[in-house]
């Protein structure tokens, strides 16, 4: 009976029911696109960047991080790396060897950084090889490297010129090459374009004196969301296993957030903001919401008045009022799904092409200018538990009015009920 009453009330006044529950659907509507857009924004910057240089995770020997020392490794085998791979999540992991030298050409030398990739895996991963601007991408087998392009033209070198690279090795031993130049890379940001050098991780191994070891493992995930639920599996598997595939110390697990920390912060800030502006929208809709509500108990004293005067209990026209005003929210919910849902699939496979300077910069760097929406059940559940709880909030005060109401003046039509 509440629920056939409660309908039927609302389309007393069905401009007013009509105009509310149109307000809450733009404000479910704009959230939703604009939480999309964030999220999916954030999503392929983290992907580019991840394939651009940390991966989204890395397996490092415990003392890595701080010491960044050739002496803290990991093994470069596959019972190693199959601790991981047995993670469905795990996408892909590619070896590499991180470490600084001293590089010199002519009478010039410099400190660089020194990258032994596999060059196959690599740029399956990154697409390093389009960013060559002169000679040709290495193989496994190379003895030669690739250097950045700012760095060529800070020693003056050329596509088959040498350089010589000149460093610590594995517990202390000397690490000195002669190395014939292959081909020139050029990067978008400067520090890498003026310090890289790539190398074959066999050609590194030996350089180095690491044998069958590596600072590093990247691992890619195939659902970024799942990151961090990824990250405590293989903490667990690898202190579950790790020495079973010969390795006795700790194996350190580091996500993207914590390899690009100014990344982070950014996200984080922008986020931050992002949810701030939505949250000020909802405030908008509150008050309409709240207005509503409370126009529907004040101006129907008298009805409330009669009701209790013929036995309806006050829980039960209190029940009332929380039905009619679900049913407006509800109502808002599915009208801001309706037109919501089909935009956010047509953008998530038709992403938003940028142009201009932006889109310039992002093929630059090597990424696909387009803002991709995120399609994720927990964005719509958050949103819809937004409307809901802004629905409680509006409720709290038109219902301690109706429970406060005081019968004999609501019979006498209610201009002076408290």
């Amino acid at each position: 009976m509440l629920l056939k009453l409660a309908w039927r009330n609302l389309w007393r006044q069905k401009r007013r029911t009509i105009l509310t529950a149109c307000a809450l659907a733009l404000a479910l509507i704009l959230s939703l696109v604009m939480r999309s857009t964030q999220e999916g924004s954030y999503a392929n910057n983290i992907e580019n960047s991840a394939r651009f240089s940390t991966g989204l995770i890395q397996l490092q020997h415990a003392d890595f991080a701080e010491s960044q020392s050739i002496d803290d490794l990991l093994p470069e085998n596959d019972a190693f790396i199959d601790i991981a791979k047995q993670i469905s999540d795990v996408e892909r992991a590619l070896p590499r060897i991180e470490s600084f030298s001293l590089a010199a050409a002519g009478e010039k030398s410099k400190g660089v950084m020194v990258l032994g990739v596999m060059p196959e895996l690599e740029d399956d991963y990154s697409g390093i090889a389009s960013k060559l601007v002169d000679g040709e991408f290495l193989t496994r087998d190379d003895k030669q490297v690739l250097i950045g392009q700012g760095l060529a033209e800070y020693f003056e070198l050329d596509v088959g010129d040498e350089i010589v690279l000149y460093g610590q090795g594995y517990r202390g031993q000397t690490a000195a090459g002669l190395y014939t130049i292959k081909g020139v890379l050029h990067f978008p940001i400067s520090q890498l374009d003026n310090q890289l050098i790539y190398m074959p991780l066999p050609l590194a191994q030996i350089l180095f004196s690491t044998d069958n070891q590596v600072t590093s493992w990247v691992l890619h995930t195939r659902d970024l969301p799942h990151l961090e639920q990824t990250v405590n599996q293989l903490k667990q598997v690898y202190s579950e296993q790790g020495e079973a595939a010969g390795f006795t110390g700790q194996v350190n697990l580091r996500d993207w957030q914590d390899l690009s920390p100014e990344m982070a912060q950014q996200i984080a800030m922008d986020k931050a903001g992002g949810i701030f502006m939505m949250y000020l929208l909802y405030g908008v809709v509150g008050f309409g919401l709240f207005a509503t509500i409370l126009m529907m108990t004040l101006e129907r004293q008298r009805e409330f008045g009669v009701m209790l005067a013929t036995g309806l209990l006050r829980p039960k026209l209190l029940a009332l009022v929380i039905l009619e005003s679900s049913f407006i929210s509800l109502l808002g919910i599915v009208i801001g799904l309706v037109i919501a849902t089909p935009v956010l699939i047509w953008f998530n496979l038709y992403p938003i092409q940028l142009t201009g300077e932006t889109a310039q910069l992002m093929l630059d760097m090597g990424w696909e200018p387009i803002i991709p929406m995120m399609l994720a059940p927990r964005l719509f559940i958050d949103q819809v538990l937004t409307v809901l709880v802004l629905m409680l909030i509006c409720l709290i005060y038109p219902l301690w009015r109706v429970y406060r109401l005081d019968l004999v003046t609501a019979l006498k039509g209610g201009e002076h009920a408290h």
